[in-house]
Order: C-alpha cells, then structure tokens, then sequence
C-alpha cells in the first residue's frame, strides 16, 4: 500500500486501530498533549511548560477536527511558566476556556492507553527535562503509541521524553531517525538558570542515543519529519510540528492566518534568501504586522553566537531589517560590533559614538571601543 497518499494513510491507521479493538473515530481523531507537572510560580521556583507552545498546538488540532486529551506526570493541574496572555493564541485559549480547564485537570500518565490516541504531542518548556525523561508511564505509553502505528511528536525541550523510549525490540525510538530539539547553541544563552542542573543536555543525549541531529540557526523554526516521528527545535517551530501532525493523520491543515511571530520569522527567512528590499519594504508598509523586537533579538543574539563572518554578515542584515523600528542603544551597538567583525572600523566607531552621545554612561559601548582599540 502506497502511504504516501493522505487517505490511504488515514485508512491504514483506522484499520490497525481496529483490529486492536478500539473505534476508529475515537482513536484515528484524537491527540494527547502532554505538559510537565514540575512548573511552580509560573516558572520562578521551578521551572514548568511553556504555554505559547500548548496553545498554538491545541488551536491546531481543534480546528483541524483532531479532539484533544491533556496529560502530566502526576496529574491534576499543571502550572506554565510565565507567558504573555495578550499573545492571539494565548488569548484565544483562554476565551474559549476548555483547553485551560484541561491543562487545570490533566489526566496522569499512568491512567492514559495508548489505543486511545492517534498521536502523542509532547509540550517544551524546561520542566520537560526534569520529570518527563524519568516517568515510566509515558516512555512505555510513547512507545506503545508508535508501536501501534501512531505519531510520536515533540518540540523544544519536549524531546527529551524520547531519549530512553525503548521499542519491543530493544532498540531506542530516536536511534537512526532525523531529529531536532532545543540545540546545545540555544542552552548555551538561553538556559543559563536551569541548564546545570539537568540529568541530560537535549542535543547530546538524543546524539548518543543515535539521533541524525538536524538544527536550523539560533531562533529560528526547525522542523525533522522522519515517518511517524516529528520534532520542532524551539517554541517557533511549534506551528510547523503541528500542522505536520495533523498532515500525518492523513487530513490537509485548514487554511488560517499565521500568527505575528511566524510571519516574523517568515520575513528574516525571505530576508537571508537574498530578498533583503522585498523584506524591508513588507516591514515598512505593515510595520505592526510583525514583531519587531524578536527580529531584532534574532540578529543580536545570532551574532553572539557566530563569530564566522558569512554568520556574522547574516546577523548584520537581520539587525538592520529591525533596526529603524527598533531604537534600542543595544541593538545598534550589536550592529557595531558586526561592523568591527567584518572590517569596517570605522562604520563601527561612527555607530558607537552616536550610543555615547544619548548614553553616555553605557559601560558596553565603552567596552566595545576598548576592544577595537585593543
């Protein structure tokens, strides 16, 4: 049988699940999100899920027709770290008021079948690397879902659920497969409070385990489809890794608008693909249609992470596509410094001269021109 083909597929999983003896539109139409159960005071104290990447995958499945079970650890309520509730998608959830009264009573682990769903989306967020690698239910329930002929997914630090999932026969669930998740250049700036205390760096331990790592640059959305199993590399990717469920289970994602971010990153995409006027002329003529901030944050920290040139002319364009709406003193001392990289001195020194004039006591930008004079 061909399962290239989305309503063979479909009809494929409906069979298996059949002969399992559970209903086809009970199993083949539903998903279980699974969240971490470690969050306290939204993130302060102990670090939980992040709600950005629930909400965009719940909004998702609902609209695609996918029903949507909710599951934790331990069970009961489930605390996100701190997120923005303004965000469309989070202030979608939280009108319509279901899913946040599912992620309030999640179901435990342990008291979840596998027969019962059609695929198994695990939630990021830093929590997911302390509790969900160790809980046993959830690596066997992970493992009977793909045994079955299920989907298997996850996103940002949720693959670390995938790292000891063992199959019957012995073998790791991520050994030979393409995968991603939240990479080691990530952590390195963006975990800095919670990374030394993990069992596991994500991106070592799915490496060791045989993972074919795949990685998109610092921030920006990755997404590794390899058959059944489906990864996203950061909260970005959480769109992508959605809709790549839903087209798994053998249905065409409804058409809907992308949300602000991912036209964003869509944008810094165009950009580095060589359509830089293009890109600047859709961001001057809908300036609010995009978030600038998180492209400018793009360019400086991607600098921060590169210091090869051909990166470091990339993150150069992405600060100057925010640049204009972006007046923040470190964003053009970012810019400076990318200058100074690739060789024009003065250009840097010109930049870093116009800081000190409207702050004068920016410890960073005399900094900056103590390394240029060495």
């Amino acid at each position: 049988m061909n399962l290239r083909f989305p309503h063979l597929r479909r009809l494929a999983l409906g069979l298996l699940l059949a002969c399992s003896g559970t209903g086809i539109a009970q199993a083949a139409d539903k998903v279980l999100i699974v969240v971490s159960s470690e969050g306290r005071d939204q993130g302060k104290t102990r670090p939980g899920y992040e709600m950005d990447e629930f909400a965009q995958a719940y909004l998702i499945f609902r609209d695609n027709g996918l029903a949507v079970d909710v599951a934790s650890p331990r069970g009961g309520a489930a605390e996100a770290d701190k997120y923005d509730p303004k965000l469309a998608f989070n202030a979608r959830l939280l009108e319509e008021g279901h899913g946040l009264n599912q992620l309030n009573t999640t179901l435990a682990t342990s008291a979840v079948r596998a027969e019962d769903y059609a695929a198994v989306y695990v939630v990021g967020g830093k929590g997911a690397m302390f509790d969900l690698p160790d809980d046993p239910a959830l690596k066997k329930l992970l493992a009977e879902v793909y045994e079955r002929g299920g989907v298997v997914a996850a996103v940002c630090h949720g693959p670390a659920a995938l790292v000891d999932v063992r199959l019957d026969d012995g073998s790791y669930l991520v050994s030979g497969r393409a995968l991603t998740g939240f990479s080691n250049e990530e952590e390195a700036i963006f975990g800095k409070r919670w990374a030394r205390q993990f069992r596991f760096q994500l991106e070592d331990a799915l490496r060791e385990r045989g993972a074919r790592w795949q990685e998109a640059p610092l921030m920006m959305p990755g997404l590794a489809v390899d058959g059944r199993l489906i990864t996203g590399q950061n909260p970005y990717s959480t769109p992508a890794v959605a809709e790549a469920i839903v087209a798994a289970l053998g249905r065409t994602p409804v058409a809907r608008t992308p949300w602000r971010d991912e036209r964003s990153l869509a944008l810094v995409e165009r950009l580095l693909a060589g359509e830089r006027e293009a890109a600047h002329k859709a961001l001057a003529d809908e300036p609010d249609a995009y978030h600038v901030q998180l492209i400018g944050l793009i360019g400086y920290y991607q600098l921060q992470a590169h210091p090869e040139p051909a990166r470091t002319r990339a993150a150069l364009a992405i600060m100057q596509l925010a640049a204009p709406y972006m007046p923040e003193p470190q964003l053009r001392l970012g810019i400076a410094e990318a200058h100074w990289r690739l060789g024009d001195e003065a250009q840097a020194r010109a930049m870093i001269g116009e800081v000190l004039v409207s702050h004068p006591d920016m410890t960073d930008a005399k900094r900056l021109l103590e390394r240029i004079d060495g």
